[in-house]
């Protein structure tokens, strides 16, 4: 091993650094996380070489801190501004994380066209070769010759260029390709991910540019590298959804500037990401007719309102032990609600195989949609087809009661402007709903009274 050099152990899950091989973390008690790299003594300053050079080292009253409106980049990408509060903040570090193949180069590259027409942008890939590039922008349109295009990996010389061309945003795709000459390791290893955003960071405060960052994923969904990356960025963005689907769900995590609830629905087609401009009707194309297990219920992503179709088929068990499967929403939940069916309502559901999707692949945990689960079962169970144009939400707590759920007024008028003439809710609810006309409304206490009114209409 060369002279000056070490060997330490990372994990990879939280960053925290071993002079050993150690089989659970101390820190964020992972197994099986550890990796051995060889770092240099002089690893680890280049992130906070820049720190020192701060113009205010007095300390100042929280009362004499002078603040401005932050004027926002917008992007020209209705959903995307939605999603990070407004359009980008000058200085800002967004991370954009997701699968291969989900369309997070594509995103950035149509972002860069917009902005390039009003500011300096920069383009630096560490994948793909300039005239890759352009065959993908090819397919997007015309762009402006005020988008540079950069293929480096080297982050010294990646400085340079940002400081001679001053450019407004800069693009890094991706921060796993990036490499500090100062760290030993090999790209994509925790310390060169670590080091690599931290001269990012440090550039992005110092020269007021507003930087994007791709990161890779891991087989469980997380970004690749220590988790310390997220807590570094100001924002972080995750691209969800079924690569062979056509929509994509651009979900914000964590946002310094803005909300962490709002959610961006795309479409990939082959000119790139379009904007789903009204995803609750987009998601109930196809909805079946007169099909019974079929319900339509409102969740609330952040302050859209968004329909959902949610599925149920419930037949009986060929073996002893019943099957239970739950996709888009989660799997306790459905065993939780049926126990409720059962102990409250009497059904016989613990011989019987139980199948729940919320259908277009979405997902959703929002406990608003409880009732929604349970009357698609107890739809399904009974052979009971509930009509297309009733829509419910409510959240079902254990002893059988439909509680109250939060912006029920924006839930009723989504409904409405999307044709639906009866929708079952809460009872505590109807008092923020009761000024919305030409709407049935039925207002339940208990999932007895839900099902009651189930049997009425199948009948």
């Amino acid at each position: 091993m060369a002279k000056g050099k070490k060997t330490v152990f990372f994990c990879q899950e939280c960053g925290y650094e071993s002079p050993k091989w150690m089989g659970q973390c101390p820190a964020c008690r992972q197994w099986n996380t550890f990796v051995e790299e060889t770092v240099s003594p002089g690893a680890g300053k280049t992130a906070g070489a820049g720190m020192c050079q701060i113009k205010h080292t007095e300390p100042m009253a929280l009362s004499q801190v002078k603040i401005t409106e932050e004027e926002r980049i917008h992007t020209g990408i209705s959903e995307l501004d939605r999603v990070l509060g407004g359009g980008i903040v000058s200085g800002s570090m967004t991370l954009v994380g997701g699968d291969p193949g989900i369309g997070k180069s594509t995103l950035l590259l149509q972002v860069c066209r917009n902005l390039a027409e009003k500011v300096q942008v920069l383009y630096i890939s560490g994948e793909e070769s300039l005239k890759q590039i352009k065959l993908r922008a090819q397919r997007i349109g015309a762009f402006s010759d005020r988008l540079l295009l950069l293929c480096e990996t080297n982050l010294n010389q990646i400085r340079q260029v940002i400081e001679k061309n001053k450019p407004d945003v800069v693009v890094i795709d991706s921060i796993q390709t990036m490499f500090n000459e100062d760290v030993s390791s090999a790209p994509g290893s925790v310390s060169q991910v670590r080091e690599s955003t931290g001269v990012l960071m440090q550039i992005a405060k110092g020269l007021n540019v507003s930087v994007f960052i791709v990161g890779h994923v891991t087989k469980d969904g997380s970004v690749a590298g220590p988790r310390v990356l997220e807590h570094m960025v100001d924002t972080v963005l995750y691209f969800e959804g079924d690569r062979h689907a056509s929509y994509r769900i651009l979900r914000g995590v964590k946002n310094r500037f803005g909300s962490t609830n709002e959610i961006g629905v795309f479409e990939m087609r082959e000119e790139g990401l379009v904007e789903v401009e009204n995803p609750s009707e987009y998601m109930l194309n196809g909805k079946p007719e007169g099909a019974s297990g079929s319900v339509v219920a409102c969740s609330m992503e952040g302050t859209r309102p968004i329909l959902i179709e949610i599925q149920a088929l419930v037949c009986a068990s060929n073996f002893g032990i019943p099957r239970r499967t739950a996709a888009g929403t989660d799997f306790n939940r459905v065993n939780l609600l049926m126990a409720v069916l059962e102990k409250r309502l009497g059904m016989n559901l613990s011989s019987c195989d139980a199948y729940v999707n919320i259908a277009g692949g979405i997902r959703m945990n929002e406990p608003a949609i409880d009732l929604g689960i349970l009357l698609a079962i107890v739809s399904s169970y009974k052979d009971i087809v509930i009509d297309d144009k009733v829509l419910v939400f409510g959240e079902v707590g254990l002893s059988g009661e439909v509680r109250a759920v939060s912006m029920a007024e924006q839930r009723v008028l989504e409904a409405k402007k999307l044709g639906f003439t009866t929708i079952i809710l809460p009872a505590v609810c109807m008092k923020s709903v009761k000024n919305i006309t030409d709407v049935c409304l039925i207002p339940v206490e208990t999932i007895k009274d839900a099902v009651q009114f189930l049997y009425q209409k199948g009948k």
